[in-house]
Order: C-alpha cells, then structure tokens, then sequence
C-alpha cells in the first residue's frame, strides 16, 4: 500500500482553524496557539503546496479559490476524526452538548423538561444557552439551536419543532369577553428581535380584526415579561400560543376572541457536518418527541 503524502497535521489544522474563523486570532485561541504560530503555520503549508490559501487583509483573511477547495475536505475529516475519537473513548463523566435557544422558548417550554431528557440520558449533559441572538453552530459554538424564524440557515440542516399562533389572552379576572373590551385593559406589548410587515404584533392585529387600535399601555423587553404581567392580570396580551399551552389548559389564562395570527415556528437547526454524531441525534430525537407530546396535548 502507499503511503499517504500529507503536509504535517499541525500546519493542517491550522490551516482548517483559521479558514473555519476566516481569522488568525480566533484559531490561535481554539488551539491554545499564538496568532503568529498560527500564521507561520499556515505560510509552510502554502510553501509546500505551491498555492497561497488565504488573502491576508489587515483586520481579517479571506480564502483564495485554492483555500476555498481544500477547507471544506479537512473540515469534514477533521470531524469525523472527532466523532470516531468519541465512540471509541470511555466515558467518565457525561458529555457536554450545548444547546441555544431563545429566553421565551426556554423558560415557557424546556426548562420544564430538561428533568426528563436528564433522566432518560446520563451519558450527556445539556447545557442551555439563552440569547435572542443567533449563535454560530458551525464554529462550535453551540451543537443545536432552537429558534424562531423562518427555517432558512445556510450551512444548517433544520426541522420545525413548534408551530406558532399568536392571539389574545388575558387572566380571566378582566372579563374580556369581546374585542371591545380592549378599550378598557392596558394592552401588553413587547420588543422584537426582528420584526417585518407579517410581524404578529398588536397593530397587526387590530389590522385583521378590522378594529381601531387603543394605545397600547405597558410593553416590555420581551415576550417572557408579558406573558407574565398577563397572567397577573396586567392586560391582554398578544403571544404565542405555545407558550401558554399550560396556562390555558388549566384556566390561568383565556383566550376571550380572534382572529389568530399565524407566525413562524420553532426551528431546531445544527450543523451539516454534525448529521453523524450519536450524541446530538439523540437530543434532537428527544426534541422531536417532547414537541410531537405537547403538540398532542393541545389537539381537541
């Protein structure tokens, strides 16, 4: 058999940490590195191939054509050098998988079930991280991210989890029982992280119900405070229905009148190149299961 003829492994990861990063910098610091090791690295690779890899700029470096056709090969070699790694390694302690999702999503649907997925899989440890933010999944920032969005992530495989419907509610204290009420209760509001013209916001809504809009009184910075100041009987609020199945279910919070708006769902994404890791398909079979359960729940 022939030997394979390979430039050094150091000088090849590092060459796929700073394509991965498109910076010197972020790859010296995965690597533990100095951004001038990592950059004399990189220089003897493109010695010893005869190409340059990268366009150096001043703040960033970009990927030349040849760069651009070697990084996506030792990225996928260098993960499923990982993944073997993994399944042959014994474990002594649970492995740490992060997942981001927003702050509504998780304290009004997941932080309830962790207690679930942490008794049906000891082999793994979740760790949540809460941000409205996108979170980059394929610099390893995070293994899966639930988000709210239209699904549409270059790089990312994604599923939708939850289907959203946004509509009225209020504690049933306020005898809201018609749209016209309205005009007596402080109308709860909050910010956005994005919004456009199918936004399903309170101007929206009046825009349907073919109502004139009442000032809106009490608004917030985001939709978990809202939800909240409802249930306190604050004001009606305008929120995603997924989020007060609970609520609903057990009379907490009413839902007095339409229309409905439609939004979009809860997305779980991760990485493409992540597909074949055991541990991550387990946290998004649970996922699935856990939403095909609540989904379920509310059906009549």
């Amino acid at each position: 058999m022939n030997a394979r003829r390979l430039p050094p492994l150091t000088a090849l990861r590092a060459f796929e940490a700073a394509a991965r990063h498109l910076s010197f910098k972020h790859a010296a610091t995965e690597l533990s590195l100095t951004p001038t090791a990592i950059s004399h690295q990189v220089r003897q690779l493109e010695e010893q191939l005869g190409v340059r890899l990268f366009v150096r700029g001043t703040r960033r470096v970009d990927l030349t054509p040849a760069g651009q056709s070697l990084f996506p090969a030792l990225r996928d070699g260098f993960d499923a050098i990982a993944r073997a790694v993994q399944v042959v390694r014994p474990r002594t302690r649970p492995r740490a998988l992060v997942l981001s999702t927003t702050m509504a999503f998780a304290s009004r649907w997941l932080l309830q079930r962790l207690e679930r997925f942490a008794a049906a899989h000891p082999g793994i440890a979740l760790h949540l991280h809460t941000s409205d933010a996108p979170v980059d999944l394929q610099g390893g920032a995070a293994q899966l991210a639930v988000r709210y969005g239209p699904g549409r992530y270059p790089g990312l495989h994604c599923v939708p989890l939850l289907p959203s419907r946004f509509a009225v509610v209020c504690a049933p204290g306020l005898r809201v029982r018609e749209p016209a009420d309205l005009a007596r209760v402080p109308l709860i509001g909050f910010d956005w992280f994005r919004r456009d013209a199918t936004t399903p916001d309170w101007p929206l809504w009046f825009e349907r119900a073919a109502r004139t809009p009442t000032p809106r009184q009490l608004h917030f910075s985001d939709e978990v405070h809202a939800i909240q100041a409802a249930i306190a009987g604050q004001g009606a609020a305008l929120v995603n229905l997924a989020l007060v199945a609970d609520e609903l279910r057990t009379g907490i919070l009413c839902q007095p009148f339409g229309p409905g708006l439609p939004g979009h769902a809860f997305h779980l994404a991760w990485a493409e190149a992540q597909d074949a890791d055991p541990d991550i398909a387990e946290v998004r079979a649970w996922l699935l299961d856990e939403a095909s359960s609540h989904a379920s729940s509310l059906e009549p």
